[in-house]
């Protein structure tokens, strides 16, 4: 995976992490369906990301600012910032993330909400650092390009 080959605890990010880093990051993985449609099964496929195209949450930006508003703010500069960064626990990031965007990106990647979670909350911090290199969120289209990389 290039970028992200150290960014995660043994340096090894599996096919579902991945559906579910796009998801909540590029919205790459989201098929272009848009919130209006029923929940329907699809198999994840990537699509060109848009600028509006931020993931669920609305991109990095959106992320941090959801683990912000959940009182999580020093955990996720850590993580953009340049020291050292600091855990999330998984009921903490799911918390933050909310049930809906939980349960959605169980069901497209296949593994259950408490195995999502723990595989997120393990792989967000160096993930998100490693789209940070200086300390600055990149802008949307940056992100979605590491992660076609």
């Amino acid at each position: 995976m290039g970028l992200f080959d150290n960014a995660v605890p043994g340096g090894n990010i599996t096919k579902p992490l991945m559906i579910a880093l796009g998801a909540l990051l590029v919205g790459k993985m989201l098929s272009g369906r848009s919130a209006e449609q029923p929940d329907q099964p699809q198999a994840p496929a990537p699509v060109e990301p848009t600028a509006s195209d931020g993931g669920l949450l609305g991109g990095l930006g959106g992320l941090l600012d959801k683990l912000k508003d959940a009182g999580h703010g020093n955990v996720a500069d850590s993580w953009v910032g340049t020291g050292q960064n600091q855990s999330i626990n998984a009921n903490d990031l799911g918390a933050a993330l909310g049930p809906q965007v939980i349960r959605e990106i169980a069901q497209r990647t296949g593994l259950d909400e408490q195995e999502l979670l723990k595989q997120l909350s393990t792989a967000l911090p160096g993930i998100v650092d490693k789209l940070t290199p200086n300390g600055q969120v990149p802008q949307q289209h940056q992100v979605a390009s590491a992660f076609n990389s």
